[in-house]
């Protein structure tokens, strides 16, 4: 069975693909859009992290068998072509559930305590020039007592919504947008948008979450409330977060993750020096535990769909 990974350089170097019985294995650092069919001409298996296979890419690779997703999100592979063609998709899931959470209670933390805005005002050298012993330049918030809105309630939305109970908040979890009914645990859209002092966005891009949060939401929050978003960059409008941002209408921002990946270097919140707003590029997911979580459960999908079994399949 021959198996092509597209985009080896999305992961660290330290992290290992079990081989497969029986496998011939070659990996490509990134894949273009037009390499995809030269380089997996002969496969059997596909790996993809980010790189997008479309209809044409499967019309054109008659000996593909398997498209097995390197994340949990589909969204680059044309799923209803894959079924189509009679082509297994195949994804991982629960791999993210610490190095996410994690990740988003660091960007929560940092904003809420301030310490990015502390950490300037020590560099410009206020707290030497304080007349008392400590320095009292920027707001200071604890989690305790706060309210936490999660958009999202599946591994990722739940195991946020723990930790956000561990640290003593209150915790509301979103209903869909727009539903007529509330499902037990849950809480009407609208209200959590309005409560949250922290929001947090665990959900996938479709076309009915396309920023979801927009001017109208963001004009519904605290004006001191923390966005936090790991999930899709295309779930919140960049520009009109920017614009609360700027105005101060909204406390702060954290951010793993941009419409555009990678992003243009003149992308609206690259562009700007805020204190409020901290972007990570796209690494929430990535602690080496994670990735070689991921990375062995990408193997278990190839070599159960080689024994005839289905494991994880999207398709």
């Amino acid at each position: 069975m021959n198996i092509v990974l597209l985009d080896r350089d999305t992961f660290a170097r330290d992290v290992r693909f079990a081989s497969v019985a029986d496998c011939r294995w070659r990996e490509w650092p990134a894949t273009r859009p037009e390499e995809v069919t030269a380089r997996a001409a002969e496969a059997e298996v596909v790996l993809t992290n980010k790189v997008r296979i479309t209809a044409g890419h499967m019309a054109a690779l008659p000996r593909l068998r398997l498209i097995a997703a390197t994340a949990t999100g589909v969204d680059n592979i044309d799923i209803e072509a894959a079924r189509r063609c009679g082509i297994a998709v195949a994804n991982v899931r629960g791999y993210a559930v610490n190095t996410v959470p994690e990740h988003v209670f660091a960007l929560m933390l940092a904003l809420r305590r301030s310490l990015f805005g502390y950490r300037d005002d020590l560099r410009a050298g206020h707290w030497s020039r304080s007349n008392v012993f400590c320095l009292l330049t920027q707001p200071i918030r604890d989690l305790a007592g706060a309210t936490l809105g999660v958009v999202g309630g599946g591994s990722l939305g739940q195991a946020v919504a723990r930790l956000g109970a561990a640290f003593g908040m209150r915790v509301l979890l979103a209903e869909r947008r727009g539903v007529a009914t509330v499902r037990p645990g849950y809480a009407p859209f609208e209200q959590v948008l309005t409560e949250a002092d922290v929001l947090t966005l665990h959900l996938p891009l479709t076309s009915e979450t396309h920023h979801l949060i927009g001017a109208s939401e963001l004009a519904r929050m605290k004006r001191d409330a923390v966005l936090i978003n790991t999930a899709r960059g295309a779930l919140v409008d960049p520009q009109a977060l920017l614009a609360a941002l700027k105005s101060g209408h909204l406390g702060g921002a954290g951010i793993d993750v941009l419409d555009v990946e990678p992003p243009p270097a003149d992308h609206p919140l690259l562009a700007v020096d805020l204190p409020n707003l901290i972007v990570t590029p796209h690494v929430a997911w990535a602690s080496l535990e994670a990735q070689q979580r991921l990375a062995d459960e990408v193997m278990a999908n190839v070599a159960a769909f080689a024994r005839g079994e289905s494991r994880n399949r999207v398709v």
